[in-house]
């Protein structure tokens, strides 16, 4: 569903939240409620400090939990946060004793608001295994950093750099107060490094001795901090789409985008059907590139209403690697960008609004940039990434200036480094992913060691889960009896997944509709 408030997020702040799974998408959390009080000693008999509750989008009762966390652990006295969770209990009576837990991405996205879409995804894992979300620090319902969307603005607004800067830097000041924070550096201990002890503090309060973890983008961040700071209580990991603590990520930016867009030009090239409608296409994309910035006139995709601004390269930029992050939304930018660069932008901004309305709309926006700006922006000038021809540094540049007027929190060099694992980890990677590509997941993989496994889905963007038989292949990784069982899962069937073929629009004709130009 397209929410009208996400009109406020621009084209340009596409590029700031990068590392939200698109196999996850958020979904709005509209009350977490406590279900028939007559059923509240029973599930309070069972599980101590839970309480029943219901969560939208969930057909059956779930429970809810919170632990009281201390904002800087190093001083105590200083402030607690909330942070909040809910387990979506086992089915079966004789429940097995490691629980799941799910590591949102973003960073920024909240875990409890992804439940009813990620699920489906682990009906087999919820027949024996609670399946619980943690609301990491800053998100959801535990001190969340969300900035207020304005409403009513028009594209032009939107895309300004100083208009963003100045919407970030009113969040700041509102964040402060509606959270009471002491100064601006409280906004400094939202990293993953507290988030993580946040997190353990959630598996004690259950009473769990070792747990499971899905991380998805940001959140397999997540997971490899947990795998570094509590090594031992954790039984299995599934990483889908790798984000490394030292990956740099505004850096990383230009190299995976320009790689995912290479690879949209090559498949274009190499089905007859795309090459014979568009057999122009990259002279086309650097003609529209050369064109910009430029006035154009197109409906806002949201209202409908027509509008004339300033089409920019990072607008432009923006909208394709937003694309990028799904195949199929992606198989419509060969069509996209030769109408953009005809002066017909409306495709390539349709596609943006998609990217943002199911994403960034849903963003603690104020928590991406607690962490980002604190992990890894300082890395930023060391990072053997370059720009690319295509997107040089445009990413990169908008992050440093949002950054230099962002408070950033401490983390210890330990944080950058990773060591061999101690338990099974699968570490999924779509082979066009523009985020977390497999050069990621190759080398945390060698880093891991023999007891992580690599496995890359041909023609998959960001996120692999929720594709053909993926989910199948994560239960059995996870549910394997022991861990040569769990490294060796089956997962050849992610062989036969098909790249979707380019788009081809019905055009409009008199008397009616006829068949897609050829």
């Amino acid at each position: 569903m397209i929410r009208r408030s996400a009109a406020r997020v621009a084209i340009a702040l596409v590029a700031l939240a990068a590392l939200v799974g698109r196999s996850a998408p958020a979904v709005a959390v509209e009350s977490v409620q406590p279900a028939n009080p007559a059923h509240l000693a029973d599930s309070a008999a069972n599980a101590p400090g839970l309480r029943e509750c219901r969560v939208v989008g969930l057909e059956n009762a779930v429970r809810c939990g919170a632990v009281r966390r201390p904002l800087d652990p190093a001083h105590a006295d200083r402030g607690a946060i909330t942070v909040a969770y809910v387990v979506v209990p086992a089915m079966a009576r004789r429940k097995l004793p490691d629980p799941v837990f799910i590591l949102a991405g973003g960073p920024g996205q909240s875990a409890t608001a992804l439940a009813a879409t990620v699920m489906p995804l682990l009906a087999r894992l919820n027949n024996r295994r609670d399946i619980v979300f943690v609301d990491q620090r800053g998100t959801g319902r535990s001190a969340p950093l969300v900035c207020d969307e304005p409403g009513g603005e028009e594209w032009a607004a939107q895309a300004d750099p100083d208009r963003q800067f100045q919407l970030l830097m009113r969040c700041k000041a509102t964040l402060l107060k509606r959270l009471d924070l002491r100064s601006e550096a409280d906004l400094g201990r939202f990293t993953t490094v507290l988030a993580v002890q946040d997190l353990d503090a959630v598996r004690r309060d259950l009473g769990a001795e070792r747990v499971d973890l899905i991380g998805f983008s940001y959140g397999t961040r997540v997971a490899l901090e947990m795998l570094r700071q509590f090594p031992t209580t954790v039984r299995r990991s599934v990483l889908d789409g790798v984000a490394p603590p030292d990956m740099a990520l505004p850096a990383s930016f230009s190299v995976d985008n320009q790689a995912a867009f290479d690879a949209l030009l090559a498949a274009c090239r190499a089905e007859p059907a795309c090459a014979k409608t568009h057999p122009k296409l990259r002279q086309h994309w650097l003609d529209l590139l050369a064109s910009l910035p430029r006035e154009v006139r197109a409906p806002h995709p949201l209202t409908g209403r027509d509008e004339s601004f300033t089409l920019t390269r990072a607008m432009v930029l923006s909208a394709v690697r937003g694309a990028l992050y799904a195949p199929a939304l992606a198989s419509a930018l060969p069509v996209a960008i030769e109408r953009a660069a005809a002066g017909r932008p409306e495709g390539l901004i349709g596609l943006a609004a998609s990217f943002t309305s199911r994403k960034a709309a849903q963003l603690a926006i104020g928590m991406h940039f607690s962490v980002v700006c604190t992990e890894d922006l300082p890395r930023l000038a060391a990072s053997p990434d370059r720009p690319s021809a295509d997107f040089a540094d445009d990413f990169a540049r908008n992050y440093e200036r949002m950054c230099a007027g962002w408070p950033r929190g401490d983390v210890p060099a330990a944080f950058y480094t990773l060591g061999p694992a101690t338990s099974p980890v699968l570490i999924l990677s779509g082979a066009v992913d523009p985020a977390t590509p497999p050069r990621h997941g190759e080398r945390v993989a060698g880093l891991l060691g023999p007891m992580a496994r690599h496995v890359v889905v041909p023609h998959a963007g960001h996120g692999t889960m929720a594709i053909g038989c993926l989910r199948d292949v994560v239960f059995r990784f996870i549910d394997a009896a022991d861990e040569r069982a769990a490294l060796a899962v089956d997962a050849s069937c992610v062989a036969s997944i098909p790249r979707p073929p380019a788009f081809r629009p019905i055009e409009p004709a008199a008397g009616g509709l006829r068949e897609p130009m050829r």
